[in-house]
């Protein structure tokens, strides 16, 4: 009897053992699903703040506007992560098909080259504009022997790398022109030395000034920024711009200007469909950045963003339905509160009272807020009695 006792005992000690370790795997296996869990909640909300914008190159304008939207708009609820590209019809390809890119800096010339590579197809069409940004000046760089561009007719030219934005504008610009020169593709950097070597002639670079590479070029005196004339076709595409010795010291003589062209940029997005998960990243992005637009306008930000009107059309571009929807609703508040406004001044005047752009703006904001709270009051005790 003691025996089976003995046994009984041995064998409950074995099978409560067993039941710890699979109370203990078990609820090892419960912690893990629930951290898995929570991990996988935590990555869901900061992928669906995250949103990727493609730009330029380490030394253009593009790069640095990217720059500037993620210092001022990332938060706890939006990510924005810039990326550097590789010029504007390599940008609208990203956005179209590479995950990831939701958006893209582009000129606005950009997307007529997609014709030529059969790529107008169902997913161009789609490529909406968030807002137009800022016009991109066009810059040659020449030895001073050069003073007319038509003197680049058979002349070793670098109009960067397939797929950049100069490339493309320069193909443009110099077949309006009529000029043949004998085109180099090399990188930014690389075409810098080349001109110093004298292995290139000249060198195109469109970019929103001041291009630092460019400010920064050590050419001995040897090289000038080459105007463009404004005539003929295109005067239909592009705009008429100027560079001053303000803007580039060693490329433009003191008290001269030299005439140039410049193209104009903007934000380009994908159509996706409404709430979806790409659309609803874009949405975020645009009401933050359209909310928060005068905080671009401070010291410390690039100069371009001074140019930027966010209500702008662009020729031939559809604006994407957020950015439209934030303009519709920011125009009915400015509508509505028009009269508002004249109200406050009148009081302002009346009383005597001066103040400062920024305290008179305070000073509304809190005028319409009060308005508001005292319109909900009446309405409240119009309903009681």
């Amino acid at each position: 009897m003691s025996g089976r006792v003995s046994s009984f005992a041995s064998l409950r000690t074995i099978c409560g053992r067993k039941i710890i370790r699979s109370v203990a795997v078990a609820a090892a296996l419960v912690a893990g699903i629930a951290g898995a869990s929570a991990q996988s909640t935590t990555a869901a909300r900061i992928n669906a703040g995250t949103v990727g914008i493609v730009s330029g190159g380490a030394d253009g304008t593009y790069i640095r506007i990217a720059a500037d939207l993620a210092n001022v708009l990332d938060g706890e609820n939006l990510r924005v992560l810039p990326m550097i590209g590789r010029g504007s019809l390599q940008n609208l390809k990203d956005i179209m098909f590479l995950r990831g890119v939701d958006i893209g800096i582009v000129q606005m010339d950009a997307r007529e080259q997609l014709k030529a590579e059969s790529l107008h197809d169902d997913a161009s069409k789609r490529l909406r504009f968030i807002t137009r940004l800022y016009n991109e000046e066009i810059h040659i760089i020449a030895n001073r022997e050069i003073t007319d561009i038509r003197q680049l007719d058979g002349k070793k030219v670098n109009i960067d790398k397939d797929g950049s934005g100069t490339n493309l504008t320069a193909r443009l610009i110099f077949d309006k022109l009529g000029i043949k020169p004998d085109v180099t593709t090399f990188d930014q950097a690389s075409s810098y030395a080349q001109l110093k070597s004298g292995e290139i002639e000249a060198a195109v670079y469109v970019a929103g000034r001041p291009v630092r590479a460019i400010a920064e070029f050590q050419g001995d005196g040897r090289f000038h920024l080459l105007p463009i004339p404004f005539e003929g076709e295109i005067a239909e595409s592009y705009f008429p711009a100027r560079f001053t010795n303000a803007d580039y010291p060693r490329l433009v003589d003191e008290g001269k200007t030299v005439d140039t062209l410049a193209v104009g940029s903007l934000l380009a997005v994908f159509n996706w469909p409404v709430n979806s998960d790409r659309y609803n990243r874009v949405k975020r992005f645009v009401d933050s950045f359209f909310s928060r637009f005068d905080e671009f306008l401070q010291a410390g930000r690039h100069p371009k963003w001074k140019e930027v009107n966010l209500a702008a059309d662009v020729p031939g571009w559809e604006r994407v339905k957020p950015a439209q929807d934030w303009l519709d609703r920011a125009a009915s508040v400015a509508d509505k509160a028009s009269p508002l406004a004249d109200s406050f001044e009148d009081f302002m005047n009346s009383k005597g009272l001066s103040a400062s752009a920024e305290q008179r703006e305070t000073l509304f904001r809190e005028f319409i807020a009060w308005q508001n709270d005292r319109q909900k009051a009446n309405r409240r005790s119009a309903r009681q009695d």
